[in-house]
Formats: structure tokens, C-alpha cells, sequence
């Protein structure tokens, strides 16, 4: 819910100010809802020390969104707004380049998660996985939060010419 929460204030700040940055959003916002639904995790029927875990479907479809979202970022929205800046002559700065290199830190984990679970069936054991979601939901809050500030470095580029 926290992630929901703090999604909806960076909507509310930052929507409408670029298509770019709307974009990235939307895909966003996609992501938290399925995160959301695959960690709603209700008892076993009768097992109230015991949960029912998503379908292999779900966590299947989850695992791709991650790698979507990632990719998204890494080869379209970052080349959009390189675009952008090429096209008003802005150059990236040591402040943005640390900004992204936090977001790349976030990366490797998530792709771990994806290779453990994107091809798990119904007959796989899966005793680790509350707690590799709950670990993935820690790693999509950071790479938010730091996303966050990666929009304000861009809308704030993006709002000044160079030279100006």
C-alpha cells in the first residue's frame, strides 16, 4: 500500500508534464497493481498458518512485467529523453549519471528474482517466495524513490534550455 501511496503522489506531481515521464508512469503504476495482487497472499483453504500462493500464471506474467518495466527503462525511456535533451542541446550531468546508476544497482536482483520464478508449475515448491516478493517489493520501492528523483533531475533539465 506504501508503494501505491507514494506512486500516487509522484502521479500528482509529475503527470502531465511529458509525455516521456507520463509513459514511464503508466508502465509504473501497471507494476504496482500486479505486485500488489500477487502479494495479497489469502490462507489456505482450512490453513490458517498457511498460505496460498499465486498461480504459476501469475507469477509468471509478474516475473515478465518486471523484465518489461526494466527494459522499458533502460532502452526506451532513457533513449526518449536522450532524444529530448539532444534535441534542446542538454548534456547529461554527474548528478543524473549517479541518479541512473542507483536504478542500474536495482536491476540484477529483480532479474534474479525473474530467472528463480518466471518458469516455476503448479507442482514447485516454492518455500522461499513470500519472502523474494517481499524482497522485490524493498528493491521496486528503492528503484522508485531513486526513478523519483531521476524525474525531477529530467524535468528540471527538461524545463531549462541550455545556455539559458
Amino acid at each position: 500500500m506504501v508503494m501505491l501511496n507514494k506512486f500516487k503522489q509522484t502521479q500528482e506531481q509529475w503527470g502531465g508534464s511529458s509525455e516521456v515521464i507520463d509513459h514511464w508512469l503508466e508502465t509504473r503504476q501497471s507494476l504496482i497493481v500486479e505486485y500488489c495482487q500477487l502479494g495479497s497472499l489469502q490462507p489456505a483453504n482450512g490453513h490458517a498458518n498457511v498460505v496460498e500462493l499465486p498461480s504459476p500464471k501469475q507469477i509468471s506474467s509478474f516475473c515478465n512485467h518486471v523484465v518489461d518495466y526494466i527494459s522499458e527503462g533502460h532502452f526506451k525511456i532513457y533513449d526518449m529523453v536522450m532524444e529530448k535533451w539532444q534535441a534542446t542541446g542538454f548534456k547529461t550531468n554527474n548528478e543524473i549519471d549517479a541518479t541512473y546508476a542507483k536504478i542500474v544497482l536495482t536491476t540484477e536482483p529483480l532479474l534474479e528474482f525473474n530467472d528463480k520464478y518466471v518458469t516455476v508449475s503448479a507442482d514447485d515448491e516454492l518455500p522461499n517466495f513470500e519472502a523474494d516478493l517481499s524482497s522485490v517489493g524493498e528493491l521496486l520501492e528503492m528503484r522508485f524513490e531513486v526513478e523519483d528523483s531521476l524525474i525531477q533531475l529530467i524535468a528540471d533539465s527538461l524545463a531549462i534550455p541550455p545556455g539559458a
